[in-house]
């Protein structure tokens, strides 16, 4: 399930590592630019919340495969067309089927993983991966061949409908045995709206940084292409080590002290991206991708936990709209940046963290758990 997340995951980060290629080879501009950003992201923001009430009434489990397939044909085909209108159509595509994917398989990993936040961790990974890999694939295709070769970026999706097929079958008896609403506990509604609040504002950090930080980088630095490709991955690649050092510390210290304090980290971090000049720059897009990846299987956790009668209801908002909400936000930064700069165009990134941080203080643990002290008892006994 891990390994198929990542094959899905490569078209979230496709489309932000296409942003470059749309700008140069077709002169867009960067409003015109991020509104490709916004189209995947618009229609996986109003369809993840309504697969997401699907899986809490039954278990879906082959719309696993069928999604993978969708959100690669979409960006397959993006670059196949002049058109404006049609690529932001093909690229919408890709969205719907990132959101089919998310709230099902992350309903069947909690299912299949006994709850253990590690192991939710490592299936998180696998979608980091996939992001990490995104602009490597993405630039090896289209700076060598151009727009044209796009359908070359398929590839992941047939190993995807592979895995995640693989991945019914080995896993379908349990992790249909967790669906529908019987679980135990209350659903604390008003605890998943601000953690909700949360989330939204790691995407718009999120997605507002994987938008222009290749073009950022390659202006700042004047390093060319590959600067701003080295820069999309490194932010994407931190992802792998603080998605499972988030599991990890929060076994030891608890989930919420622990996404409390990545989001004063991503602050640090944005606030260094804008202000550090040269090859220094590349630490602080490695410590903002610290910042924002530690919390992210942690926002998934938490969410269910809060909603435990609507476990996919939770996960698509906390797992899927974390990506994709930030993209309703890419057009009014990229208007900014032509009307300004595209340094001044990424200072409101620095707003949403603070709100974050804001909307979880005091917030109690799910339930009730201690979980500060579950972990190291665990490790005594």
């Amino acid at each position: 399930m891990s390994l198929g997340h990542a094959c899905v995951d490569v078209y979230q980060g496709a489309v932000a590592a296409l942003v470059p290629f749309f700008v140069a080879e077709r002169a867009w501009s960067y409003a015109a630019a991020s509104g490709v950003v916004l189209a995947a992201s618009l229609l996986s923001s109003v369809a993840q919340p309504l697969f997401g009430l699907l899986t809490d009434r039954r278990a879906l489990p082959r719309l696993l495969p069928l999604s993978a397939a969708a959100a690669g044909t979409g960006v397959a085909l993006s670059g196949t067309g002049g058109s404006y209108a049609l690529t932001l159509a093909l690229v919408a595509v890709s969205g719907v089927g990132v959101a089919a994917y998310h709230p099902e398989a992350a309903r069947a990993a909690r299912a299949v993983s006994g709850g253990s936040h590690t192991a939710m961790g490592w299936f998180a990974l696998g979608g980091n991966v996939g992001f990490a890999c995104a602009p490597l694939l993405v630039s090896g295709v289209v700076a060598t061949w151009g727009l044209r070769a796009t359908p070359l970026l398929a590839v992941p999706a047939v190993v995807g409908v592979v895995l995640c097929a693989a991945a019914v079958r080995s896993t379908g008896a349990r992790a249909a045995g967790a669906g529908g609403t019987e679980a135990a506990g209350r659903d604390d509604w008003p605890a998943f709206l601000r953690l909700s609040g949360a989330v939204l504002c790691r995407s718009v950090v999120f997605v507002g940084l994987s938008t222009f930080v290749a073009l950022y980088v390659r202006e700042r630095t004047g390093g060319g292409a590959a600067a701003g490709t080295v820069a999309l991955c490194v932010l994407y690649a931190g992802g792998a080590v603080g998605t499972l050092a988030g599991s990890r510390l929060a076994e030891r210290y608890g989930r919420l002290p622990v996404v409390r304090g990545s989001y004063g980290v991503t602050l640090i971090a944005v606030a260094g991206v804008l202000l550090v000049p040269g090859p220094a720059l590349y630490g602080c897009v490695a410590l903002a991708s610290a910042g924002l990846y530690v919390p992210f299987s942690l926002h998934v956790t938490l969410g269910q936990d809060c909603l435990p009668r609507h476990m996919g209801t939770a996960s698509g908002v906390t797992l899927g709209l974390t990506v994709s909400v930030g993209g309703l936000a890419a057009p009014a930064l990229g208007a900014l940046a032509d009307a300004t700069s595209l340094r001044t165009g990424l200072v409101p990134l620095l707003l949403p963290p603070v709100v974050a941080w804001l909307l979880l203080r005091g917030l109690p643990e799910p339930g009730g758990a201690a979980a500060p002290a579950a972990g190291p008892e665990r490790v005594r006994r």
